[in-house]
């Protein structure tokens, strides 16, 4: 994939032929949301303070904005998940991303601290998901910009986001040929 802005393609929702193709469908996305706090620690691991500020594309997010991004992104999911599960069909509060990427704690906060804070949230996440059945993926919420989203959608979309920012910083890395430092032995 050429663009740097989508590295493995833009988030398409197709529905599913039937339930239990969205059942093994749930099962993927649940897994993809499970690995990544450990996907996005090694990919960041061993880089320099100077490769964490660099964009992962002309004009995009430095590694280090991406780090602190995706938790940001997925507690609002995961609260999105709660108030759709426990109220009928809420309308949410979008966020402008970019926005919060730009204020002042993404500098000096260390990424540890956003790694920690993922791999603590997506434990809860993922244990909410585990115990929802067919319904309660049924239930919907509002988004002023997206319109009325099923929690199947919204596990979808989150499963690819992860992949997506995942993928901005493996792939710089290759570009980059930023390779871990050995093991000390």
């Amino acid at each position: 994939m050429n663009d740097l802005r989508y590295p493995i393609g833009k988030f398409e929702w197709i529905p599913p032929d039937d339930e239990a193709q969205m059942a093994k469908r749930r099962v993927h996305y649940i897994e993809v949301l499970s690995k990544l706090p450990a996907q996005m620690r090694a990919a960041v691991r061993d880089l320099s303070p100077v490769q964490l500020d660099t964009p992962y594309r002309p004009e995009g997010w430095s590694v280090r904005q991406v780090v602190h991004h995706v938790p940001d992104s997925h507690l609002n999911a995961y609260i999105r998940f709660k108030l759709a599960l426990t109220e009928d069909g809420p309308t949410i509060k979008p966020y402008n991303e970019n926005l919060w990427a730009a204020l002042p704690d993404n500098a000096i906060t260390p990424v540890e601290v956003s790694l920690q804070l993922l791999a603590a949230l997506h434990s809860r996440w993922v244990d909410l998901l585990k115990t929802m059945k067919p319904a309660d993926f049924a239930r919907t919420l509002n988004h002023p910009e997206r319109g009325v989203l099923s929690l199947d959608q919204m596990l979808a979309m989150y499963a690819w986001h992860s992949a997506h920012h995942l993928a901005h910083i493996t792939a710089l890395r290759e570009r980059m040929r930023w390779k871990p430092r050995a093991a000390a032995g």
